[in-house]
């Protein structure tokens, strides 16, 4: 089974690595941008730099990077962080 417990540090890092780009940090809250260099679809992600994630707040941010598959996106993150 996919590990779905992450802090908010491994996700950030992982997403910077991908290609997401820090545009703001309010508080404990880091806001994180995409912009595909094809299509020109903008995403943008508010990740928590908590010690740890809540499940439900770590498939939204799934949901708003794209991801189809939360136990797919979880895997990818483990593999990356």
């Amino acid at each position: 089974m996919t590990r779905r417990q992450f802090s908010g540090e491994t996700v950030a890092k992982v997403l910077i690595d991908n290609g997401y780009y820090p545009v703001d940090r309010t508080g404990s809250h880091l806001q994180l941008r995409y912009e595909h260099p094809e299509t020109g679809e903008v995403r943008t992600v508010t990740v928590p730099m908590h010690d740890e994630i809540a499940t439900g707040t770590l498939r939204d941010i799934a949901d708003r990077c794209g991801a189809l598959d939360f136990d797919a996106f979880c895997a990818w993150i483990e593999r990356n962080s």
